[in-house]
């Protein structure tokens, strides 16, 4: 009986209180916002000019690595301008259809938030264009000899964007953006105050020493910093009094093979692979991604970056290599000939 009470794959339910715990951690207004400082005071005179002059705010472009709080930031923006919010994705708009559908559902000055804006398809995107710039769409009606094409005006609109590849959105669907965005990577003592604060959220007790802990392997990253704690909080439930400590969140940390850098399976796979099987590189991305199992454009969006930023590799004309710090944190030595370790 108590083995099915603690079998939360067995719960149908898991996925969505994972989501609902999310939500509950995300702050709903820039004071609550911790991080990305001068983004966050920019963004507060652009929101209360528009709120003074009861216009939409001006188009919002958000950039960067995962996890850094673009989708949060937005519904800050919405929140802070008293506007209703609407959540899609690029790779949801399939149709021109389907982009006409959101955007004459939306009411005066309101917040669309579209995740992943780089995959939209070139037709919708087009769309787009019209929609930003002049607030109208046009829809062809019928097919053949009968086809017509009909204007709608639209309410003024905000439309959000948020990309972890900026690279590949198009000139003419950037210049569209007047208010353009890159979020960085989180500082310790700021992570660690957002370990705090989602414990304290989350009603379990947690001290400095095991938040700096957690923040420290977080990748500098709240996202990831949430999901540690949550399963911190998980051993110390489990294997301690429910009180996240020190010893509690090391212990945790290492069973989920979370080094003390952050890296976790995945990074060290990819810095081993460089390195025994490419002698260090240089080596191409595609190989990498070969070599480890994984997708190309998930190591270059999701690994990549931070491995980059902590000096673990470096990109090169010819390709990744690995640095001097990623032998030293792997045991290696440059030229010796390893077996490899996984």
């Amino acid at each position: 009986m108590m083995e099915e009470s603690f079998d939360i794959h067995s719960n149908r339910n898991f996925r969505e209180t994972e989501r609902e715990f999310e939500n509950s951690l995300r702050p709903l207004t820039f004071g609550d916002f911790k991080g990305q400082g001068k983004i966050v005071e920019n963004l507060k005179i652009f929101v209360s000019a528009a709120r003074l002059r009861g216009e939409s705010l001006d188009h919002v472009l958000l950039h960067g690595p995962p996890g850094l709080g673009k989708t949060t930031l937005s519904n800050i923006i919405a929140n802070e301008l008293g506007v209703g919010f609407r959540v899609t994705s690029g790779p949801v708009l399939d149709k021109p259809g389907d982009l006409a559908g959101v955007l004459t559902s939306l009411e005066q000055n309101d917040v669309l938030f579209i995740d992943e804006i780089h995959r939209l398809s070139p037709v919708v995107e087009e769309y787009l264009y019209s929609a930003m710039e002049d607030y109208r769409i046009d829809i062809l009606i019928d097919k053949g000899p009968s086809a017509r094409s009909i204007q709608i005006d639209l309410n003024p609109f905000t439309l959000v964007g948020a990309t972890t590849r900026s690279g590949l959105l198009t000139s003419p669907l950037r210049a569209r953006f007047g208010i353009n965005m890159h979020l960085e990577y989180y500082d310790l003592e700021t992570l660690t105050g957002i370990v705090l604060r989602s414990a304290d959220l989350l009603q379990v007790s947690c001290d400095g020493q095991a938040a700096l802990e957690i923040a420290s392997r977080s990748r500098g990253t709240p996202r990831v910093a949430n999901a540690l704690l949550r399963r911190v909080r998980d051993f110390a439930q489990i294997k301690g009094n429910g009180k996240i400590d020190r010893q509690i969140s090391s212990y945790a940390l290492e069973a989920l093979n979370i080094d003390k850098y952050g890296l976790d399976e995945v990074d060290n796979k990819i810095l081993l692979t460089i390195i025994d099987k490419f002698k260090g590189g240089p080596v191409g991305i595609t190989t990498i991604a070969t070599a480890v199992g994984d997708d190309a454009g998930t190591i270059e969006e999701v690994y990549e970056p931070f491995l980059i930023k902590e000096g673990f590799i470096k990109r090169t004309p010819r390709g990744r290599e690995a640095t001097d710090l990623a032998y030293r944190h792997l045991g290696r030595k440059k030229g010796e000939g390893q077996g490899l370790l996984f």
